[in-house]
């Protein structure tokens, strides 16, 4: 039997409670879980490739060790089905929260199976308790000095207060 490698990939700006949702239940569906943070310089991210790296990182770790296995973090800046022949993944996971996250699902899913039909790509839908939590709206809550702890983990939160220099926030 092949090794099951499975690869989910975003940009995590920031990495949500969400994200680590995904990241936990598809853990357990794979022998390997590589989490590829996207470059994506055309969203204009809060945080530089380098911070977002390292913040998953150290989320990954914690969890990890929660889970009681291995997922590696890797940056990426090319064709995902590129980086995925790379990495030996032969599994994508996609994360959907909400029917129209499934529209623009579906449409990337089948232009990647055309690109790499060896390659499969599988949907988790969203936890009950994360379905509405988007990293684009914990930045603008936190932005506007609302209360993002229950969106995100404590880390998290702190280097966001510190980027929006609200640090002595509760």
């Amino acid at each position: 039997m092949s090794r099951r490698v499975g690869l989910y990939p975003g940009t995590f700006d920031p990495v949500t409670n969400g994200h680590l949702d995904i990241v936990a239940r598809a853990a357990g569906l794979v022998d390997h879980l590589i989490v590829a943070v996207a470059a994506n310089a055309g969203k204009g991210p809060l945080f530089s490739l380098d911070e977002r790296v390292e913040i998953v990182t150290a989320e990954m770790a914690d969890l990890s060790a929660q889970l009681g296995t291995g997922i590696e973090v890797r940056p990426f800046d090319s064709l995902l089905m590129n980086f995925c022949r790379e990495c030996g993944a032969n599994l994508i996971v996609r994360g959907l929260r909400a029917v129209s996250d499934f529209e623009y699902e579906f449409q990337m899913a089948g232009m990647n199976a055309r690109l790499a039909p060896d390659i499969e790509t599988i949907f988790l839908m969203a936890s009950e308790r994360c379905q509405f939590i988007s990293s684009r709206f914990v930045k603008e809550i936190g932005r506007l000095g609302g209360d993002i702890s229950q969106f995100v983990s404590p880390a998290v939160k702190s280097r966001l207060d510190t980027k929006f220099g609200s640090g002595d926030r509760p």
